[in-house]
């Protein structure tokens, strides 16, 4: 590809919405470095979405420690390759502790947190993808794994919430916010290219990409 990209791309949504897929499609591309989140690794998952309550406090300690560990190794990866791609920040971690813990639970849990020293770089440029919750709910389903499948589209729908909020506000690194929704950027070669041409488009600032889907009976 000749068209410039960011060197370190960080992708985030909500569970469902492709960040995985596209971040692994993009690393595929440029034959570099991929940061993946390994949520299957979570011993407490399963039984987090079987009884929020009962297991949110380790689920959510056991992704902390997880995150940090992985921006740690991934501070020290290979600087010379041109673009790393990672399908999470670090800052999410945060974001799921407050929908899934208590008052109680989350003071301890950001006491964990201040403990910890997490070096996690700042990317160049952070993509945040977005769903309507009956889409996260039909891909969720559609992917088929065991410890999702007693996810409650009403903890979607607070999670979505919670990220929504995240980037409001959000002004750490330039923004591209994506609808989601209409697009396969997997399966579809041109919705794919043309999502890469409003990331390399993407220097500064905040931006918003709402495609409709590349119908090539009609192109």
């Amino acid at each position: 590809m000749t068209k410039a990209f960011p060197s370190y791309i960080a992708i985030e949504g909500p569970i469902g919405v492709g960040k995985t897929s596209l971040a692994r499609r993009i690393a595929e591309d440029f034959g570099t470095e991929l940061l993946l989140e390994d949520p299957g690794e979570n011993p407490f998952l399963e039984r987090f979405y079987d009884d929020p309550k009962a297991a949110a406090l380790p689920t959510q300690l056991f992704f902390l420690m997880q995150r940090t560990r992985q921006m740690g190794q991934f501070k020290q990866g290979d600087i010379f390759r041109p673009v790393q791609v990672a399908d999470f920040l670090i800052e999410k971690d945060r974001l799921f502790a407050e929908v899934t813990l208590d008052d109680d639970e989350f003071t301890l849990y950001e006491q964990v947190y201040d403990q910890l020293t997490i070096e996690a770089p700042t990317p160049d440029l952070v993509i945040y993808l977005q769903a309507p919750v009956k889409v996260l709910v039909e891909r969720v389903g559609r992917r088929g794994r065991g410890y999702e499948r007693y996810i409650d589209p009403a903890y979607l729908q607070r999670l979505s919430e919670a990220y929504t909020d995240f980037f409001y506000h959000y002004q750490e690194a330039p923004l591209l916010i994506v609808n989601a929704a209409e697009i396969d950027f997997v399966n579809n070669e041109a919705d794919y290219r043309q999502l890469l041409d409003m990331i390399s488009a993407v220097k500064t600032g905040r931006h918003y990409y709402n495609p409709l889907p590349f119908d090539l009976d009609r192109a």
